[in-house]
């Protein structure tokens, strides 16, 4: 339990920061939907405009849009995620008899970390994806949920669609965070094994995770970005009279609709919003991350 506690402690710490960026990404990756590039206007041209216009038009408040349901998220995707990802380690299912980071078994390990933590934190990320998509009628992309805060999507979500409306959009979100999760964090603990092994750094320095988390940025944001981009389709969608989507009917059909209608491009919708976002994210929930535990440890080992 302790394990599952420090990393969604982590991801909440990383996300106060993060947010911001994610309230843009959301509006970059919906801006067009379903259009050919060039055929649409573009209210956010990229990452520091939409900043720019978000603030300017929706108000500085508005780039904390859904923090509150994001930090439930972090909590319970990510408490999730790295949790079980570090019993698997702690378990030595990720190291040889040597206690060596294997590459493959790290990202097998990530990814089945990942898509745990997907499904336990899809309804929080349905309400923030809601809630962060919704701006002035100037600036408004994608479908516009009228929600007026987390407690009031959660009632609204459960009363029209039930319990399994709660997790519409899961589809997308376990392939997303699977790849993201295998990507970042085989990444992460290979790159810090040969940090630690190169004795560039003191033992115990806060450049260890750092460098090694600066990699992994790169990485799942360059893997994870398409995948992002359908999971947020996906999850934005209004529903017809039967709760189901108006546009896609799940990742593959969502995945193809892209595809066809915006071109490979189309999935690299708001890229530069996602690794200013994903980048410190990253960065800080592992550095956060690997800082209490190592803090819990040697607490633990005192008492």
């Amino acid at each position: 339990m302790t394990e599952f506690i420090l990393g969604g402690l982590a991801a909440c710490g990383a996300c106060l920061f993060s947010n911001p960026l994610e309230v843009v990404k959301i509006r970059m990756q919906l801006q067009g939907e379903l259009q050919a590039r060039g055929t649409y206007v573009r209210s956010y041209k990229n990452a520091f405009h939409g900043f720019y216009t978000v603030g300017k038009v929706d108000g500085l408040l508005a780039l904390q849009k859904g923090l509150v349901p994001a930090l439930f998220y972090q909590l319970l995707m990510n408490g999730t995620r790295l949790g079980t990802f570090q019993c698997l380690k702690n378990a030595g299912l990720i190291t040889d008899k040597n206690g060596d980071v294997v590459f493959w078994q790290s990202v097998v390990a990530g990814a089945f970390s990942g898509s745990c933590g997907a499904i336990v934190g899809s309804p929080m990320y349905l309400v923030k994806t809601h809630l962060q998509s919704q701006s002035n009628v100037e600036i408004a992309v994608g479908h516009q949920h009228t929600h007026n805060g987390m407690t009031s999507a959660l009632r609204t979500i459960y009363k029209e669609h039930g319990v399994i409306g709660l997790w519409r959009g899961v589809s997308g979100a376990v392939p997303r965070v699977m790849v993201g999760s295998g990507a970042q964090l085989s990444t992460f603990s290979t790159i810090k094994d040969m940090v630690e092994k190169s004795k560039i750094f003191k033992h115990e320095s806060w450049f260890i995770p750092i460098t090694s988390s600066c990699v992994s940025a790169v990485v799942v944001t360059a893997f994870m970005t398409p995948f992002d981009v359908v999971s947020t389709r996906l999850y934005n969608q209004g529903t017809d009279a039967r709760g189901k989507g108006i546009f896609y009917t799940g990742f593959f059909d969502c995945f193809l609709k892209i595809l066809r209608k915006e071109g490979p491009l189309g999935f690299y919708k708001g890229w530069t919003a996602s690794f200013f976002r994903l980048g410190p994210h990253s960065i800080l929930s592992l550095v956060f991350w690997d800082k209490l535990r190592h803090f819990y440890t040697k607490i633990h080992l005192q008492n």
